[in-house]
C-alpha cells in the first residue's frame, strides 16, 4: 500500500492499487465527526477524483474504529435557519453525489447521522461487525438534511426507514444487511483490505461500462420502468462504439485476459 497523502490535516488519499484511490477521514480524536473543513476537502477530493482518468474505483472509510460519528454539533448549535442554509450543503456534497466512479465505503464502528448519509453515497457499503448506523437527528429536534431520509427510504423501504428514522435508534451490521443497507459484513480488521479488493476487481473492468451502470441505476430508481429500460438500452447500444467492448469480446473468443483503456 502506498503511503497517504494529506489533502487535509482531516482527509487522507491513498493509491493502495492501480486504478483505486483511497480517502480516509482522519479526525480521530472528533470521531471524525464531519467539520464543515472535512465536509468541504472531502467535496475538493471527490471533484478531483471525478476527473482523474486513472482513477476507476473509489474506496471510502474512517479506519478501524469509527467511519463517521455525524454531524459537528456545536458548529450548529447557535446556528438559525437562514445560516444554515446558506451552508449550502447539497453543493458541497454534490462532487460525492456525481461521481461518477464506483465508490465503496468501508465501515467500521460509527455511522450516524452525517456518517450515515455519507455512507450511503456510496454504490456497495462493506460492513465490519463492529458497524452500526442510525440516523438520530430527531433526538436534538431536527432530521436528516443531507439525503438520510432519501436515501434510507430507498435502500431500506418505508417501514424500516421510518423505525430508524422516527426512534433515531441504531441498528448493527447484521441488521443492516438484512435491511438492504450493507451489501456485505465482515470482519472488522479485513473491512478495508475487502474494500480495496473489491474496487480492484472492479478498476480492472472496462471503465466506460462501469460508469454507464452506476449512471443507468441512479438515472432509472427514480424513474418509471419503461423508461428506465430505455436508458438501459441506450447505455448498452453507446457501449457498443468503445474500444473496450471490441478488446472484451475478441478477449473472451480469443480466452485471454482483456486490457481496457477506458476508450
Amino acid at each position: 500500500m502506498t503511503q497517504a497523502t494529506a489533502c487535509t490535516d482531516e482527509l487522507l488519499l491513498e493509491t493502495p492499487e492501480d486504478g483505486v484511490a483511497l480517502v480516509r477521514l482522519n479526525r480521530p480524536a472528533a470521531t471524525n465527526a464531519l467539520s464543515l473543513s472535512l465536509q468541504q476537502a472531502l467535496s475538493r477530493t471527490f471533484d478531483a477524483l471525478s476527473q482523474d482518468p486513472a482513477v476507476r474505483a473509489i474506496v471510502l472509510t474512517g479506519g478501524d474504529k469509527v467511519f463517521a460519528a455525524g454531524g459537528d454539533i456545536k458548529s450548529m448549535d447557535d446556528c438559525g435557519p437562514i445560516e444554515i442554509m446558506q451552508r449550502h450543503t447539497e453543493r458541497v456534497w454534490a462532487p460525492i453525489e456525481r461521481c461518477p466512479k464506483p465508490i465503496i465505503a468501508a465501515v467500521c464502528g460509527y455511522a450516524f447521522g452525517g456518517g450515515a448519509e455519507l455512507a450511503m453515497h456510496a454504490d456497495i457499503i462493506i460492513a465490519g461487525t463492529s458497524a452500526s448506523f442510525a440516523q438520530p437527528e430527531i433526538r436534538i429536534g431536527i432530521m436528516p438534511g443531507i439525503g438520510g431520509t432519501q436515501r434510507l427510504v430507498r435502500a431500506v423501504g418505508k417501514f424500516n426507514a421510518m423505525q430508524i428514522l422516527l426512534t433515531g435508534k441504531p441498528i448493527g451490521a447484521d441488521e443492516a444487511r438484512l435491511m438492504g443497507l450493507v451489501s456485505q459484513v465482515v470482519a472488522d480488521d479485513q473491512v478495508v483490505d475487502e474494500a480495496i479488493k473489491m474496487a480492484a476487481l472492479i478498476a480492472a473492468m472496462p471503465p466506460l461500462a462501469a460508469q454507464q451502470i452506476k449512471e443507468v441505476v441512479l438515472a432509472g430508481v427514480d424513474a418509471s420502468l419503461e423508461t428506465a429500460l430505455m436508458l438501459e438500452r441506450k447505455a448498452n447500444q453507446l457501449l457498443f462504439a468503445t474500444r473496450d467492448q471490441k478488446e472484451g469480446m475478441q478477449a473472451f473468443i480469443e480466452k485471454r485476459r482483456p486490457k481496457f483503456e477506458g476508450r
